[in-house]
């Protein structure tokens, strides 16, 4: 099997085993990859029963995309079954994934279906431009078809053209938006994203972000990276008019509710804006479809 499993693990090690235990009897004739981003804490001698594992440990925290594009380096085979430590397999339906990608050329990503723990299902997304913002929500249908962005925590990607697209952006460290902007990229790369249902895997979302970080800091970090995202992906002259005339409206809304995590985004993402602009250079080599086209094809 053409495959290479990428687990990014995170503090959470109990969980990440448990699940391993049970996702290892799937994931036959695929390489495994785990790459642990927590310094404090080695898992070698709680991998040693796994002997066909490859480990991976950051001498440094450098957040999930960062984590991933070192999983993805030492990766050999063509596609990448990107896998978080609280996802769940149930079976080997993924795989079957791999027909998509030998049809479709410009095939990017697949992504599946995501069951909660209250039991609803998500992994089909969309995005929408309002009042000068990119938003981004689950979409209304759950059935086969595009995808605006592959979810990182489980999806497959072809290796190839995730490189070219220079992998996860680490300016979105240490999580939020980096599968979102690297999935708009390759929209409008040309490339197609699918969505499909009948692969379906068991994520309980934010199960190691929510248990180890501040909602404050979490709320700041999505905020700070969605402006990261618009500033370095989005052209149309016309929405970037919509987004600085908006700007003043989400200071005024923020302060009025003392809540002062959209001014500290705002600083945290200006203080990196030379990276975003060399992005915006470096993207344009591989630009062929418009802005309002990609928001056209999720608003219809």
């Amino acid at each position: 099997m053409n495959i290479s499993v990428i687990i990014p693990v995170y503090r959470n090690s109990d969980l990440f085993l448990k699940n391993l235990k049970n996702n290892i009897k799937f994931l036959s004739n695929c390489e495994i990859i785990v790459v642990n981003d927590y310094t404090k804490e080695s898992l070698k001698d709680k991998l040693k029963d796994y002997q066909d594992i490859i480990l991976i440990e950051n001498k440094e925290n450098k957040g999930f995309g960062s984590t991933i594009n070192i999983g993805v380096s030492k990766a050999k085979h063509k596609y990448i079954l990107l896998l978080n430590s609280d996802v769940i397999l149930t079976n080997e339906d993924y795989k079957n994934t791999i027909h998509y990608f030998e049809k479709n050329t410009d095939l990017f990503a697949v992504s599946f279906a995501q069951k909660e723990k209250d039991g609803s299902i998500v992994g089909k997304n969309t995005i929408y431009w309002q009042k000068g913002m990119m938003n981004h929500e689950k979409a209304n249908n759950i059935s086969f078809g595009d995808n605006a962005w592959a979810e990182g925590g489980s999806c497959i990607i072809d290796k190839y053209k995730f490189n070219k697209l220079n992998g996860f952006d680490s300016i979105y460290s240490p999580f939020y938006w980096e599968d979102i902007d690297l999935s708009y990229q390759a929209l409008k790369a040309g490339y197609k994203i699918l969505f499909d249902p009948s692969i379906q895997v068991i994520h309980y979302h934010e199960s190691t972000i929510g248990k180890y970080f501040d909602k404050k800091y979490i709320k700041t970090i999505a905020l700070r990276n969605q402006l990261i995202f618009i500033w370095g992906n989005i052209f149309d002259t016309n929405l970037i008019f919509q987004h600085t005339f908006f700007l003043s409206y989400y200071f005024i809304y923020f302060l009025i509710k003392l809540d002062f995590s959209f001014l500290n985004a705002f600083f945290q993402a200006i203080f990196k804006l030379n990276i975003i602009c060399k992005k915006r250079k470096e993207q344009k080599n591989t630009i062929k479809l418009t802005d309002k086209d990609i928001l056209q094809k999720f608003n219809n």
